[in-house]
C-alpha cells in the first residue's frame, strides 16, 4: 500500500529535514521530515496562506491537519511576540493523524520555546466539548471528497457562535465548489483572497 502524508504510520525510512522560513515578520526554524507533507520547506498553498492574511487574534484556535506545525506556531509566535500571556485564556491545538508529524510538531514547539502555547496530539484526543474561536487550516484534499467534508463538518461542529474558519484551498482541487459547498452546510463562506492558484476561505458559524 502507498504511503501518503496523511498515513497515520509511514513506512518511508525517517529522515528529518531542517528548514527556515519567514512568517508574518518572524523567522521560524523548523524540521521537517520523510512521510511529512511539504518535507524541506514551507508549500505554495500554506505561503499564499500566510501572505494573503493577518494573524488571528488571541484564543483558542485549533490548527487542522497540522502537520509539522507551522500555522500553529506561526500563531503562537506572533501571539508570544504580543505579549499575550499563555494559559488557560489563548492557545493553539493541532491535530494531524500522522505520528510523524505529530513528533515533529511538538519537537518544533520545544525548540521555539512555544510548547506551553501549542501542543500537537492525534484527532481523537482533544475532549468532546471543547470548542475553538478559530480554525486555520491547509486542509488534506487528497484524502478524498467525502472524507473532507466528513472531517471539516466534524471539526466546524466545535467552532463557537462567533468562531470562523481560515482555510486554503487549490482552485484546480475544487476551492470554488467547497466554498459553495459549506456555505449550503450553514457555514457562510467568502473568499478572503485568490492568489497563485489558490483560494484563501473564511467561514462563519450561521
Amino acid at each position: 500500500m502507498t504511503d501518503h502524508y496523511f498515513s497515520a504510520d509511514p513506512s518511508v525510512p525517517f529522515t528529518r529535514e531542517p528548514f527556515t522560513c519567514e512568517v508574518w515578520g518572524r523567522r521560524l526554524d523548523l524540521v521537517s521530515g520523510s512521510g511529512v507533507y511539504s518535507r524541506g520547506g514551507l508549500d505554495r498553498g500554506t505561503a499564499v496562506l500566510f501572505r494573503e492574511t493577518e494573524p488571528p487574534e488571541p484564543g483558542h484556535l485549533l490548527d487542522l491537519g497540522t502537520g509539522y506545525g507551522v500555522i500553529g506556531l506561526a500563531v503562537a509566535a506572533v501571539w508570544r511576540a504580543r505579549g499575550v500571556p499563555a494559559g488557560s485564556a489563548s492557545g493553539v491545538t493541532g491535530v494531524e493523524v500522522n505520528q510523524r508529524a505529530v513528533l515533529l510538531a511538538n519537537q518544533n514547539a520545544a525548540a521555539l520555546g512555544l510548547q506551553d502555547r501549542f501542543i500537537a496530539c492525534d484527532p481523537d484526543l482533544p475532549p468532546a466539548d471543547l470548542t475553538y474561536d478559530e480554525i486555520w487550516s491547509n486542509p488534506p484534499i487528497r484524502i478524498g471528497k467525502q472524507a473532507l467534508h466528513d472531517l471539516l463538518l466534524h471539526w466546524f461542529a466545535r467552532l463557537r457562535p462567533e468562531g470562523r474558519a481560515v482555510m486554503v484551498v487549490g482552485k484546480n482541487l475544487g476551492g470554488d465548489s467547497l466554498q459553495a459547498w459549506l456555505t449550503d452546510q450553514g457555514y457562510p463562506t467568502t473568499r478572503l483572497a485568490s492568489a497563485k492558484g489558490f483560494r484563501v476561505l473564511e467561514s462563519r458559524r450561521s
